[in-house]
C-alpha cells in the first residue's frame, strides 16, 4: 500500500484508523457503471485484517458494477463541524469471498467478518445468511485518512 503523502499533519495513525473503522457504522461505496457513470451507495461494513468487508446484495447495481470492474473507492467519515471532520478513504479492488450468494456452509475465511458484522449490526448477535448477499473484501491499495481535530483550534468570533 502506498503511504499517504498529502495531509500528513492531520492523518490518522494506523491505530487511530483501526479504531475509527471498527466503530463507524456506514461507509459509502463508489463504483463505475458500464456507461462510465459513477454509482455511490451507503452500506454497512466491517474492518478486519486491515481490509474493508462488505456484505452486498448480489442482484444489485453495485454487484454488477464490481463484477465488471473490481476497482472501488470506499469512504467512511464522521463529524458535523469542519474542525470535527475525520474519515478514511480506501481504494482498491474487490474480491469475492465465499459462496455467491452466501450459504450457511461454514467458511473459515468468513468466520471473523461474520462475527464482527453480527456484533456490530444484529440485535441477536448472530449472522444468518439470507441467500441474497455475498461477501466482498477490499484490501487497500491506497488508504488516506484525515482528522481535522488535529489541526489548529477553530477561531471563535
Amino acid at each position: 500500500m502506498r503511504p499517504q503523502r498529502r495531509g500528513r499533519s492531520i492523518a490518522m495513525s494506523e491505530r487511530e484508523v483501526d479504531g475509527f473503522m471498527r466503530t463507524e457504522r456506514t461507509c459509502r461505496v463508489a463504483t463505475v457503471g458500464a456507461d462510465g457513470t459513477p454509482h455511490v451507495m451507503p452500506l454497512w461494513f466491517v474492518w478486519h485484517d486491515r481490509s474493508v468487508w462488505l456484505s452486498s446484495i448480489v442482484k444489485s447495481q453495485r454487484w454488477a458494477d464490481l463484477t465488471r470492474d473490481p476497482h472501488v473507492a470506499v469512504v467512511v467519515d464522521a463529524g458535523t463541524e469542519f474542525h470535527e471532520l475525520r474519515g478514511v478513504e480506501v481504494r482498491g479492488e474487490v474480491e469475492q469471498v465465499g459462496d455467491v450468494p452466501r450459504t450457511s456452509r461454514i467458511d473459515p475465511e468468513l468466520v471473523e467478518p461474520e462475527r464482527l458484522m453480527a456484533s456490530k449490526y444484529s440485535r441477536s448477535g448472530e449472522f444468518v445468511p439470507d441467500g441474497r448477499h455475498a461477501w466482498l473484501r477490499v484490501r487497500p491499495s491506497k488508504l488516506v485518512s484525515w482528522d481535522f481535530r488535529k489541526s489548529a483550534a477553530p477561531r471563535t468570533s
